[in-house]
Parts: structure tokens; sequence; C-alpha cells
């Protein structure tokens, strides 16, 4: 595998573990964060300053005016050729206007959505990628580390934009799909038919056909709290569900599933429920977004 040097910004509970893993593959990671705790360098510009030309600079920072910040920074401080990769969460309509407005400058822009949560260190990310074809294959290296092993979890998925856009709809599928679970967990859970709802779970784990990451991590929530007492009945939504289900009104194209399951989000908001709680813990499993009950909320 070639060796290449990358500045990571954003050491987070994301971006912490990618640059540990690629540091483990033989990259060299130069890393800022604001935190002086977990930083390589104290600015931007001595991480620039830090890099080889051309540059490959990826952000692990939050979608919107984090991101967009941090890429204006950036653009007077790189140079024609260099390469951004935007790796959060954002919205694919900012990526293109990103892209253009560092192009006209000389500076390159890749999108990449990553999937795989905290434990993606040790098991590989998904990651979906946006871009030109030359400027992704300047950073295959870099993709190959963090996804699996196996040689799964990338795609190249179209221009600019459409890393983005696929990350959008995958989580739009994980939202319902951790609905369904967290629904029939209620079900068996109020009903007077079933003694072992964890056991129940866990036997679907092999040979069935919703076996999945997903329902591994529910068993692990509900082997951890068996009726999820310690976790608030309540889900943030993160943004993508949202935009999934408003390309999906731009596009005429019917997503009554995602479209329920972000709902179901907000409803949680207002009843501290069962299948609320299973949400929660599988988001607190895959991804540490711990929901706790406070000192204050009811029993």
């Amino acid at each position: 595998m070639t060796s290449m040097q990358l500045g990571l910004i954003g050491l987070g509970k994301m971006g912490g573990n990618m640059a540990a893993r690629l540091r483990e593959k033989g990259h060299e990671v130069v890393g800022y964060d604001r935190s002086p705790d977990q930083r390589d360098v104290a600015s931007l510009a001595e991480l620039v300053d830090r890099l080889a030309a051309p540059r490959t600079v990826w952000l692990m920072v939050p979608a919107g005016g984090p991101t967009t910040n941090t890429i204006a920074e950036l653009s007077e401080l790189l140079a024609p050729g260099d390469l951004i990769i935007e790796g959060g969460n954002s919205h694919y309509v900012d990526d293109r206007r990103h892209a253009d407005e560092l192009s006209a400058k000389g500076i390159r822009y890749v999108d990449a959505g990553v999937s795989g949560g905290v434990w993606g260190r040790q098991n590989g990310y998904g990651i979906m990628v946006g871009g030109a074809a030359e400027d992704v294959a300047h950073a295959k290296p870099i993709f190959d580390a963090l996804t699996p092993d196996s040689g799964g979890g990338y795609v190249h998925a179209g221009g600019v934009g459409a890393g983005h856009f696929v990350k959008m709809v995958h989580n739009g599928i994980e939202y319902g799909m951790m609905q369904a679970f967290a629904e029939g967990y209620e079900l068996m859970a109020a009903s007077d038919v079933v003694d072992d709802v964890v056991g129940t779970f866990d036997s679907w784990r092999e040979g069935t056909v919703v076996r999945s990451w997903l329902l591994d991590l529910l068993v692990r929530a509900l082997e951890e709290d068996p009726e999820l007492k310690g976790i608030r009945g309540y889900a943030q939504d993160s943004g993508e569900g949202r935009w999934t289900v408003q390309a999906a009104v731009d596009h005429a194209v019917p997503a009554p599933v995602i479209t329920a399951a972000l709902f179901a989000r907000f409803a949680s908001r207002q009843d501290d429920s069962p299948a609320m709680k299973v949400v929660a813990a599988l988001r607190n499993q895959f991804g540490g977004h711990a929901v706790t009950k406070s000192a204050g909320d009811p029993a």
C-alpha cells in the first residue's frame, strides 16, 4: 500500500479513531483539533506548513457553519493542486458550492460520507465518495486504509456531492431499520406471550433474514440493560433524515418508511416511549451518543 501524508482536522470520536487507523496502516497523519490535548499542531496554518505539496486535508468537523468556516480558512492557506476531502455529514448541495468556490483557486474537492461509528477503527469504515475521478484516485490509498480489510465498504458514487447524497440515503434507511427493531421490541415487551425478549433478538442474529450489525448492537444494548431503564426514550435526528425526506419530495419519490421513522424521532421528544429507548440505545452503541436518565427524569 502506498503511504500518504494527510492533514486531518477534527479529532473527536470519529476523526480520532480514523487518525489512529490510518497510522496503524502506515500513513502519516498531522492532526488538528480545537482541544490542545489531541492535536499535533496548534493552528490550520501550522498544519498546512507541515504538509508537503500537493497537500491532502481531510475535514471531520460538524456540518454547516463549522465546515464552511474551516473550508474558507483553508482556501486562503492552501495552494493550487491541493485537495480537500470533506468527511463530515455536509448536505450535498453545500458540497457543490464549496467545490465551485475552491475550483476558482485551483483547489480540488472530494466529499466522503463515512459510516462505522466508534467501531470503525477496529472494523473499518464504509466510505462513499463523490468527486472527479483523478481527485478520488489521488486519495485512494487513504480510502483503502480506512475501509474494511476484506476490501469492501467503498464506492466512488459519482461527481461532487454524490458521496454525501448516498450517505444521506444510507442514514435514512438506517432510521427505518432502527425504528422497525424498536417497534418490534415494544410489541414483544408489551405482550403477555413472550417471556424472553432479549433471547428472541439474540436468536435472530443467526440464520434469519433480519440479521445485521444493527441487530448485534441491539442485543448488546439489551444485555447491558434488558429493560432499558437507564436510557431516556429520546432520539435526536442528525439532519440526514430530514434531508433524505426533502430529497424524496424534490424527486417525487415515495419514502413512507423513512419519513415515518423521522417523525417517530420527533414524537420521542414528547414521551419516554419503549420504542424510542431502543433507538436511543442503538445510537449509543454505534456512535457513543449516550442519552441517560438525569436526576429529574421520571422513573
